[in-house]
């Protein structure tokens, strides 16, 4: 399994990923939530489960579907915003610092300037360099599918309701 592109909400994430099959995506999932679930636990002082042992899977087909999901993935954010902060999240210049957006190469060329070089700049795990969070799509629909369905995504867009 490879990730994609991801976004961690308050009590989930979101992830864009690429799998053999179903089996392996099983067995990937599984393996995530353990490394996860030691990490965490690790960071916490504690013990226990993390993850619940389910997570919905959908297979993308079409170009407008693996669009779609790029919008509903990176930017979700802007969609989980109340007061205040709604108004800043859904701007334009905005960019959720918990999701993979700083490693999407298909923003629009005139928003690209809008977006920051990494995630969460100040996070402790980005000393020293550490290599991004995601790696690159293989398959064709995550490479370049997706942009047949309406081209490169703008900041601005928000994920459908």
């Amino acid at each position: 399994m490879r990730i994609v592109h991801f976004s961690v909400q308050g009590d989930h994430l979101h992830l864009l990923v690429e799998a053999q099959d179903q089996v392996a995506l099983g067995r990937a999932m599984k393996g995530f939530g353990v490394r996860v679930a030691r990490r965490l636990n690790k960071l916490a002082g504690r013990c226990g489960r993390v993850i619940a042992d389910r997570y919905h899977s959908r297979a993308l087909l079409t170009p407008r579907e693996v669009r779609a999901a790029l919008v509903y993935v990176i930017q979700n954010g802007k969609k989980h915003a109340s007061g205040g902060e709604a108004r800043l999240r859904r701007s334009r210049g905005w960019t959720d610092p918990f999701s993979s957006a700083a490693y999407f190469d298909g923003w629009s060329p005139d928003c690209r300037a809008l977006v920051p070089d990494r995630d969460a700049s100040a996070h402790p795990l980005h000393r020293g360099g550490a290599p991004p969070p995601v790696v690159p799509a293989r398959g064709w629909l995550l490479r370049v599918g997706w942009r047949r369905a309406g081209g490169t995504i703008d900041t601005g867009e928000m994920p459908a309701r």
